[in-house]
């Protein structure tokens, strides 16, 4: 899952060709929780898991994204009722923002807030039936990823260490059951 900023291209970030990543986009690379009533993210990811045999699962956030520009300044969104609506789903970071992040402003505050929504989402992934299947079998990875458009660099979620550590030719590491924050870039 990733934004649909057109800066951000999947195959470019990875290198790798049309259709050999499955890839499903939308403003601020939400992931809805399970809901009686799925919607189209849903059905998405249990297609992916389900029916493909996705082994990783990737939530890819990105530095000055918008829609966590919306998320932070709630009044910018007054045009917008549906985005709005949609980044209800982004709460529970908008939360932990202010509560942890008070004591940064502008550019650093919209990374943080790009950063802990990129592990919220990974926590609203492990509430889907079919991701929750696969991680209990052993046979589904979660992985949280930052796209730095500034320079296309891409960060990793390292679990151990706390905080999204530059990417190497490892993979990166899946995400452990417990959530931790993270720190800025």
């Amino acid at each position: 899952m990733t934004c649909s900023d057109s800066r951000i291209d999947p195959n470019l970030v990875t290198q790798t060709d049309p259709g050999e990543l499955f890839i499903a986009r939308n403003a601020g690379n939400i992931v809805p929780p399970h809901h009686p009533a799925p919607g189209g993210e849903e059905a998405t990811i249990e297609f992916a898991v389900t029916g493909l045999g996705i082994r990783d699962l990737i939530v890819c956030g990105h530095t000055r994204c918008g829609a966590m520009k919306g998320l932070l300044d709630p009044a910018g969104l007054a045009d917008m009722p549906a985005v709005r609506h949609w980044l209800t789903h982004a709460d529970a970071t908008r939360r932990i923002i202010r509560e942890k992040y008070g004591h940064l402003a502008d550019l650093p505050l919209l990374t943080a807030a790009a950063q802990e929504n990129v592990l919220v989402q990974l926590e609203h992934l492990r509430t889907h039936p079919a991701v929750a299947t696969g991680l209990a079998k052993g046979e589904l990875k979660l992985h949280g990823w930052m796209y730095k458009i500034e320079t296309g660099e891409v960060f990793a979620f390292d679990p151990t260490a706390g905080q999204f550590a530059p990417v190497d030719d490892r993979a990166p590491s899946a995400i452990p059951a417990t959530r931790l924050t993270a720190p800025m870039l």
